[in-house]
């Protein structure tokens, strides 16, 4: 995130289940990492095209994410071999958001 511009303040926790429950992410999209950017949570290695996205819509959603720990999508080791998805959150449930396909 850095990288593209962002400026993250980082806070350890040590009940992330908590922050993730009150902030809109079901058990079922939860991964590694959980972000607040301008009111949206961000669950995951989240591709920045997603994240730009949302930022630039604002939709009426909590945020979105991509579960669980993806090979290949960013940050994470590997190449990406088969389409990820990213979702939609809100009020406890998701739907599709923007895919992404391998390069």
């Amino acid at each position: 995130m850095t990288q593209q511009g962002f400026r993250p303040k980082l806070t350890y926790v040590t009940n992330l289940a908590a922050i993730r429950q009150k902030n809109g992410v079901p058990d079922e999209y939860a991964s590694c990492h959980t972000a607040i950017i301008d009111g949206y949570v961000v669950e995951g290695h989240v591709p920045i095209e997603a994240v730009s996205k949302l930022l630039t819509e604002r939709p009426d959603i909590d945020g979105i994410a991509l579960p669980g720990m993806v090979e290949g999508a960013p940050g994470m080791d590997g190449v990406l071999t088969k389409p990820i998805t990213v979702y939609a959150l809100s009020n406890g449930t998701a739907t599709e958001f923007m895919t992404f396909n391998p390069r």
